[in-house]
Parts: C-alpha cells; sequence; structure tokens
C-alpha cells in the first residue's frame, strides 16, 4: 500500500482498511466466477481470497474500534462528555415525580 498515517489520521487509516478489505473482496468474487465457469485451477486463489478476506474484515473492525475509542477520548477531553450527572438526573426525577403529583391519582 505505500500509505504512511499519523496518529492523528484515524480515518484515513480505516478508509485504506476499507479500500483493502473491498479490493480483497472483489478478488473473491472474481476467483469465486472463475470456478463456476469450471476454472478449476482457482481453487486455490478462491481459498487464498476468501482467507484475505477474513483478515481484512478483522483489520477493518479493529482500526473502527480504535477510531472510536479515539473519538471517546476526545470526546471526553472536550468537556467531560459521557460522563453521567446523577445530580441533574435526581432533579428532573424530583421534577416529574411533582408534575404527576400534582397532576392527581387518575383514578
Amino acid at each position: 500500500m505505500g500509505l504512511e498515517f499519523s496518529a492523528g489520521e484515524p480515518e484515513a487509516l480505516l478508509r485504506a482498511t476499507e479500500d483493502l478489505y473491498w479490493e480483497v473482496a472483489c478478488e473473491l468474487a472474481e476467483a469465486t466466477r472463475k470456478l463456476r465457469d469450471g476454472e478449476l485451477g482457482e481453487v486455490k486463489a478462491a481459498v487464498q481470497a476468501a482467507k484475505d478476506l477474513r483478515t481484512a474484515f478483522q483489520m477493518v473492525m479493529d482500526e473502527r474500534t480504535r477510531v472510536d475509542k479515539l473519538r471517546k477520548q476526545v470526546a471526553g477531553a472536550a468537556g467531560g462528555a459521557g460522563e453521567l450527572d446523577f445530580a441533574a438526573a435526581r432533579d428532573e426525577i424530583g421534577r416529574r415525580l411533582a408534575r404527576l403529583r400534582d397532576a392527581g391519582g387518575g383514578g
């Protein structure tokens, strides 16, 4: 592939990994088509393409996980996103209970 990525470019690495996945998927589709056409010499190529596809798929999933983790870290550093505010939740529950009490029994 010959591409170099810095730590600040996880999306670029993810895109490159997804491109690799699609290339291998196309190779597998082509080898499968040749097998259906009776070209038995393509069995080895089809098996290798299937293995490569499995490896590429794992790479895509690993990179997506890394990108998601980095995004969460950045969001957490940018203002505490993702943290639970128990005091605000307690206040909201209290307001809702008060509205229910004010609305009456209903039954």
